[in-house]
């Protein structure tokens, strides 16, 4: 059970066809909050936008893809880094910024790719790691189960799903009381991959802009609603949960989502000219090779 803020009053459900079923197949539902109505079916993994967003996530290719993509993501960190160090002495010449009209066309290209490198190159750097952090979200998360997660649920973690469950409003309202000033964001039933077949975990979400991305785990029996653990969660789920709205624009909202992708279109200029300076290289390297044999 879930909370989008962007939808209020509506409170969603991914529900699966039995308690042990693969929840990769299951199916995401929109309720009323107020009449427990069932509104109606969300199919996130149809249409253009959930293609294009697996295909820039993982290729397509699942967890090989996002690895992959992963350490392409950490290349491209390096060169924008390697860029920026080499543009200082590169331009000691020239004024900062200063195109060369008057020079062959690879020579204007050089410092068409200079300029624009240099203006959004902090901005790369930032969508670049926060991307490569991104990419390994699946291996974070599950690295943060066998350890924090697993140590809280402890010894009761292996416990039989019990005849009888806590109600969902009571296990909500004991993590309440514990992590006062914050509210759920979701919450795991048992037998979920986030808790176990004798828990629920309600995971807690701060007000701010900023803190409504963190996320504080809360165990809870699930027979009596109890709360049988909370922690804070590691720095590197921390990094992770803060590096996704970055990466994506989600800060500001549709005027911060219009400026990321227009600097996004000028990044793909940077990379395009990237190549055409590359493959020119490649060319007068080979024309001089050739005179050379001549």
């Amino acid at each position: 059970m879930f909370w989008d803020d962007d939808q209020p009053g509506v409170v969603l459900l991914s529900i699966g066809a039995t308690p042990t079923s693969d929840y990769t197949k299951n199916r995401t539902v929109r309720v009323d909050a107020h009449r427990a109505a069932i509104l109606d079916e969300i199919n996130a993994q149809s249409g253009v936008l959930p293609f294009i967003l697996r295909l820039h996530t993982e290729l397509l290719l699942g967890l090989k893809g996002k690895i992959f993509l992963g350490v392409m993501g950490a290349c491209f960190v390096l060169a924008i880094a390697s860029g920026i160090a080499l543009y200082g002495p590169s331009m000691r010449r020239l004024k900062f910024g200063e195109v060369r009209h008057h020079r062959v066309a690879i020579v204007r290209w050089l410092d068409l790719h200079n300029l624009v490198g240099i203006v959004i190159g902090c901005w790369m750097l930032v969508v670049g790691s926060t991307g490569v952090l991104n990419a390994f979200a699946d291996l974070t998360i599950k690295y943060w189960q066998y350890d924090q997660l697993a140590d809280m649920l402890g010894k009761e973690a292996g416990r039989p799903r019990p005849e009888t469950l806590s109600s969902v409003q009571q296990t909500a309202d004991a993590a309440q009381a514990l992590a006062t000033g914050m509210k759920p964001s979701f919450i795991a039933f048992p037998g979920s991959i986030f808790s176990s077949a004798s828990h629920y975990a309600v995971f807690m979400k701060g007000a701010s802009p900023l803190t409504s991305r963190l996320l504080k785990p809360v165990v809870c029996d699930a027979a009596t609603g109890r709360v049988v653990d909370s922690r804070a969660m590691p720095w590197y789920v921390t990094a992770l949960l803060v590096s996704q709205p970055l990466h994506f624009g989600d800060y500001g909202g549709l005027p911060l989502k219009i400026i990321w992708a227009l600097l996004t279109l000028l990044t793909i200029f940077v990379l395009g000219s990237g190549l055409v300076l590359w493959s020119g290289r490649i060319l007068r390297a080979r024309r001089l090779r050739d005179g050379g044999r001549r």
